[in-house]
């Protein structure tokens, strides 16, 4: 008989191959010693449960209890001898010895504890370790330290796991442990020191060749901690190299000293638009959400916990919040170069924004990282090792012939040397001249079943769950063959990310790399379709599961079409996933990651038919940085809906299609866009087309109404926007600006707050909240009014770095307090001019001119007028008007009476046309002014009641009294005037 090194079955001589598992069967079945670990559990009142419970379901629930407990043994290298009644023997180093045996047990030990409650049963676990005698046919292990074992296990309170002395002398270090009183154990003279293990600290594994050179890299790693931890503040720290140069081993060595908790998270190397892959995976790390309501809010819908919309800035904000939170803490974040342009956003701000909290933000990246993103601070370039520092790698068994050969073709790459180390394991090899042929060679040594679990798993991608395998294997029990992987070191184990499920990790993603290109393109075709399937069973926690299923179904179609006979029902299901995906991404202001995974769908639909709705959104979500591609992919959906003949699809495409000209355009037709609207609502309407009467509306209200300062028109197309996206399942938290057009609009200020407060529901982005606490102000309720503008432009200035200070100053004008409102108005050009916005900063220098004028610094004002009248936009009717109402103020100081007149004069008249009262009122009462100092104060107590008229109808209390003593004012001195 021959026993099986990876199983233990025992098979008749004849057989090549285990038939339990298919691993190759050794010829060398000769008796040896090993010092190995016994592991026994047993469950708690078995005989109980056999006479309350139906046999059959007792027969059941064991089955499963041994099932688990085999794979729990498994995935942590062990081996299991056999079932003794109820409880599990098992063994850690046979047929392979570890280093780490005692501790894998360990591990496996509290794993079985953890799962013996959650399958209704109760269980006591003993380990021990000594020198046994290992391959008798009998037994795969025999010897005293088995006994102990078990009598450890005996002796074991449910719920338990007791170490011998010998186990616990080789994990003391890494475990905590609770010492008993020596044990009489049955059968032992002498009493035995025991231990009850409570837990095993995680330490990330330290194989591979030992750790050599490196000693200035490892200072400045160390050093950015220590930045952190001293003055308490956020620092982020990018070391960059070649792929398999060590930047994950050097920041495993070099955080083995920082006492603070370290969670990572990894970026995919597939699937575009998959933008919070490790957030998500640092945030189940933490097990946490941030104190803050708000922030926690923004988590959790990103965690798809709740069905409220988000945005990116709010999930960045929310997540540096639980960093800071959870701080002293240290987040590696690997394989950056392929983050998404968001993700980046968010490592880069949390650096930047993060206070008072020590947290160390350490990504690694390839080299590319500089050729995506060239601004990028890289703080540590890692370079091959030295020439002297690889031989100090090499081993003995390295003959002299090859160390030489072995150090020209590594390059200096450890990954290089330790793969060929492992393949000249038995005996001299060939020196590979790549290390991608080195893996390709090192693969080509397993066995097939071997082979084809590692490109199973490499399918789904560096980290692969066994269930995955096992569903795209040609046969059955791939536990023990991914354990003999495990022990080849080509995987690790580690945490699933689905439920219920065993992971693993390719030791480098280089391994996975070569172990999927030695897949033919058919294979691959069938494999990611076949695992798709098998995800969309698995997979429904996953937040991003319609991007990665889409992947992988996007990859099936794309090689059978290389194959020349693609499937279009393969490249229809790819394309609904990420057209679904596309579209949370853009609800949630993503626009990078919408942008890609909307015309990634659209490659694969567009072929077979038209989807109007599709290309409308990828049109919208470019119009915000390339308008010409926007404008193009709009205009040919509708000449293909014209062909096809169908007129609604042909009106919406139109009507996208002008809006982006419009908004992009200063010189486009904005009648020409009113009009397609307006014939397009009729046609949508009478398919209940909701989607596109969202756009339609939005383009009537935003760039027709909104341009031409009709504010009540943009607010009722607005608030059919936001019926009609509703209704079609795609909430939007901007509220298609109906906030601002109730704020500048006539609708009176309390009814404006009741119609803001309808709309915003379970909304609470900044920028409503901040109109809302205007429109408070404008009624005098200035403490509720602060109260929500402090809050919220605090929340924002943390969202974005700026926190649009020109609400505040606003509410600081109505409060009577000019200084204050130039400060916060200042603040807010400065943050424009940084931004480069222009178009905004062509209104708000000529608003910050207007307080320096009631301050009467209008020397300062001057050239903010010359300034906003150089920056505005032609069409801009609200800038033009304001620079000449600041101007007009500058001549009257000077006793320039008949320009400021006139310019005063015109400001009224641009603003006559609209429907903006505040406005207007501010306009007529700025008039008032200039008319009053030229001495013509009949026109000037007219212009005033023309202000009060304004603002009265506008509701603004704060404003209509001031503008009422004017009047007073006015006329006392008239009266006096007369009475001289």
């Amino acid at each position: 008989m021959a026993t099986c090194a990876v199983c233990g079955y025992e098979a008749a001589e004849a057989f090549k191959f285990c038939p339990e598992c298919g691993a190759t069967l050794g010829a060398d079945g000769r008796e040896q010693r090993k010092v190995v670990t016994v592991l026994f559990c047993d469950v708690v009142g078995s005989t109980a449960l056999g006479e309350a419970v139906d046999p059959e379901v007792t027969r059941l629930l064991l089955a499963r209890y041994f099932e688990r407990m085999k794979g729990i043994v498994e995935r942590h290298g062990g081996t299991v001898e056999k079932f003794i009644g109820d409880a599990v023997m098992s063994v850690f180093g046979i047929p392979q010895v570890h280093e780490d045996d005692a501790l894998r047990a360990c591990r496996a030990a509290l794993e079985m504890q953890e799962a013996l409650p959650e399958l209704g049963l109760s269980g006591t676990v003993g380990v021990n370790t000594g020198e046994v005698v290992t391959g008798t046919e009998e037994r795969l292990a025999t010897g005293d330290a088995v006994n102990v074992a078990s009598r450890l296990q005996h002796a074991a309170a449910p719920g338990e796991v007791l170490l011998g002395q010998a186990t616990f002398d080789l994990v003391g270090s890494t475990v905590e442990v609770v010492e008993l009183e020596p044990l009489a154990l049955k059968g032992k003279a002498e009493l035995v020191e025991a231990f009850r293990l409570l837990s095993v600290r995680e330490v990330e594994p330290r194989g591979g060749p030992r750790f050599v050179g490196r000693e200035r890299e490892l200072a400045l790693v160390q050093e950015a901690w220590e930045r952190a931890a001293s003055e308490g503040r956020c620092e982020l720290f990018t070391v960059a190299g070649e792929a398999g140069v060590g930047k994950s081993r050097l920041v495993g060595e070099a955080l083995a000293s920082v006492d603070a908790r370290v969670v990572q998270g990894r970026c995919l190397p597939y699937g575009e638009g998959i933008t919070y892959w490790p957030v998500v995976e640092v945030i189940k790390q933490l097990d946490a959400l941030p104190t803050d309501a708000e922030a926690a809010a923004a988590i959790r819908a990103l965690l798809r916990e709740t069905d409220a919309g988000t945005s990116a800035e709010e999930i960045a904000w929310g997540f540096r919040k639980l960093l800071e939170e959870q701080a002293p803490l240290v987040v590696v974040l690997d394989d950056i170069q392929w983050g998404e342009e968001t993700l980046l956003d968010l490592i880069e701000y949390a650096a930047l924004l993060s206070t008072g909290a020590c947290v160390l933000l350490l990504c690694l990246a390839r080299l590319d990282l500089a050729e995506r993103r060239p601004t990028w601070p890289v703080s540590l370039r890692l370079e091959p090792l030295a020439e002297a520092e690889v031989e100090e790698l090499l081993p003995a068994t390295i003959s002299a012939a090859q160390r030489q050969e072995v150090v020209r073709a590594s390059g200096g790459n450890p990954l290089f040397v330790t793969e060929l180390v492992a393949m000249a394991a038995d005996g001299d090899v060939a020196v590979p001249p790549t290390l991608q042929a080195l893996l390709a060679a090192r693969l080509d040594q397993l066995d097939p079943l071997e082979r084809e679990a590692v490109q199973c798993g490499a399918v789904e991608g560096e980290i692969f769950h066994r269930g995955a395998v096992q569903a795209l294997t040609s046969g059955n029990g791939v536990t023990p063959i991914l354990a003999s992987l495990v022990r080849k070191e080509l995987i690790r184990p580690d945490t699933a990310r689905l439920p219920h499920e065993d992971a693993f990790r390719f030791r480098h993603l280089l391994i996975r790399d070569a172990a999927y290109e030695g897949l033919s393109k058919a294979s691959r075709a069938e494999m990611h379709g076949r695992f798709a399937d098998w995800l969309d069973e698995r997979g429904q926690e996953l937040v991003e599961l319609d991007e990665l299923v889409g992947y992988h179904l996007e990859k099936a179609f794309r090689y059978e079409k290389e194959l020349g006979a693609p499937d279009p029902e393969v490249a229809e299901r790819a394309g609904l996933r990420l057209a679904a995906a596309g579209r949370r991404a853009l609800s949630r202001g993503d626009d990078r990651a919408a942008a890609s995974l909307l015309e990634r769908a659209l490659e694969l639909t567009r072929p077979t038919r038209l989807d109007v709705h599709l290309e409308v959104d990828l049109a919208d979500v470019l119009s915000r940085s390339e308008p010409e591609k926007a404008i193009a992919i709009a205009d040919a959906a509708a000449d293909r809906a014209r062909q096809d003949g169908d007129e609604t699809a042909e009106a919406l495409a139109r009507v996208v299609a002008a809006n982006v000209r419009v908004i992009s355009d200063p010189g486009a037709s904005v009648d020409e866009l009113e009009r397609l609207a307006h014939a397009a609502i009729p046609l949508l309407e009478e398919e209940a087309d909701h989607a596109g009467l969202a756009y339609v509306w939005y383009a009537l209200g935003f760039s027709v109404a909104n341009l031409r300062l009709h504010f009540e028109e943009h607010a009722h197309a607005s608030e059919q926007a936001l019926h009609h996206a509703r209704l079609a399942g795609q909430p939007r938290n901007d509220l298609f600006h109906l906030d601002g057009a109730l704020v500048f609009g006539p609708r009176p200020a309390d009814e404006a707050i009741r119609a803001l407060d309808a709309a915003l529901g379970d909304v609470r982005h900044p920028h409503p909240l901040l109109a809302r606490s205007y429109l408070l102000a404008l009624l005098g309720r200035f403490d509720e009014a602060w109260e929500i503008a402090g809050e919220q432009t605090e929340r924002l200035r943390e969202l974005r770095g700026s926190g649009h200070e020109a609400w505040a100053g606003w509410i600081s004008r109505l409060e009577g307090d000019e200084e204050r409102a130039a400060h916060y108005l200042s603040v807010y050009c400065d943050s424009l001019e940084v931004q480069g916005q222009t178009g905004a900063l062509s209104f708000f220098v000529a608003d910050l001119g207007r307080s320096f004028c009631a301050l009467g610094r209008h020397d300062e004002a001057e050239p903010l007028a010359q300034r906003a009248r150089e920056l505005a936009n032609e069409q801009d009717v609200s800038s033009q008007a304001l620079w000449r109402r600041v101007r007009a103020l500058v001549l009257v100081s000077r006793g320039d009476h008949g320009e400021a007149v006139g310019l005063a004069r015109e400001a009224v008249a641009i603003l006559e046309p609209t429907d903006s009262l505040d406005e207007q009122g501010a306009a007529l009462a700025d008039l008032a002014e200039v008319l009053t100092a030229a001495g013509h104060r009949d026109e000037a107590r007219a212009a005033l009641e023309q202000a009060l008229d304004r603002y009265e109808r506008k509701k603004n209390l704060v404003m209509a009294q001031r503008v009422r003593a004017r009047l007073a004012d006015l006329r006392r001195s008239e009266t006096a005037a007369e009475r001289a």
